[in-house]
């Protein structure tokens, strides 16, 4: 379904890491640690500011992979692992992109299911690696067929 587009990836999109967003995110996740809301705790820190809490990156934008059309709904989140080299800093800008590892098919007692397998990159501006997020969405039968697959 989509094997052609395994090693693709999207172009580069810069993102901000913006002081309010953050806050209003780990709001919504129940995490108001200070280290992420706090000014002055985050000038005391180890980092010598805020940072981002470590799911965040959901809320970037990683471009298109050309080819990969999803829908918006009916999809079944597989899995989402995140690896740091440091901690997003508040304030800074990052570039993100996306790649496709892997796709594959399996019967189950639900019918054929389809894994899509990608990874995300957030670099800070001189291209070093500060994050990767792998994850594993799920295509089931009502979602192939609205695909016409």
């Amino acid at each position: 379904m989509f094997e052609e587009l395994i090693g693709k990836k999207s172009n580069k999109v810069k993102n901000k890491v913006e002081r309010g967003l953050v806050e209003r995110f780990a709001e919504s996740i129940g995490d108001s640690s200070p280290i992420f809301v706090d000014e002055e705790a985050g000038k005391q820190s180890r980092y010598g500011q805020n940072i981002a809490p470590p799911t965040f990156p959901r809320t970037f934008n990683y471009g298109k992979v050309k080819g990969l059309h999803l829908p918006n709904k009916g999809l079944i989140h597989g899995e989402q692992i995140y690896h740091y080299v440091r901690p997003l800093l508040v304030g800074e800008e990052i570039y993100c992109y996306t790649e496709v590892k892997d796709y594959y098919d399996k019967t189950g007692k639900n019918g054929l299911m389809g894994f899509l397998l990608t990874k995300r990159y957030g670099e800070d501006l001189k291209g070093n690696l500060i994050f990767t997020e792998e994850s594993i969405v799920i295509i089931n039968e009502a979602v192939r067929e609205a695909l016409k697959v």
